[in-house]
């Protein structure tokens, strides 16, 4: 697939900042492990997050801060928001649960439970 960000870089940097992104989510529970505070934590975080921005391409900053957001998120040492509810892929509404008690005639209620009607 081609990436046109990646065209104008020197040869091999984009799989090289990419290695690095790997590396950085592989080390952060050893990093989380041997930090002796939330301190030294985020120092380690500030740390290897500035190395790998120092290298990044002005062009691919901005991506990378994101990609960099999202890293420190799933590891808790960047404020915001995380995922944890999930999506139907199709976007399809909900059944609606229907008690038989709420429905007058027993033909609008399917033998699943659900209201057919909805």
């Amino acid at each position: 697939m081609h990436e046109p960000m990646k065209a104008t870089l020197p040869p091999d940097l984009g799989a090289v900042l990419e290695a690095e992104l790997d590396a950085l989510d592989r080390e952060m529970p050893r990093m989380q492990a041997t930090a002796g505070n939330v301190f030294a934590l985020a120092t380690a975080w500030a740390e290897r997050h500035a190395a790998i921005l120092a290298r990044t391409p002005p062009s691919m900053r901005s991506s990378m801060e994101a990609r960099l957001q999202r890293i420190g998120i799933r590891w808790g040492v960047v404020s915001g928001a995380r995922m944890t509810t999930q999506f139907p892929a199709l976007g399809l509404p909900p059944k609606r649960i229907v008690l038989s008690s709420d429905v007058p005639s027993s033909d609008a209620m399917s033998s699943d439970g659900f209201d057919s009607r909805a």
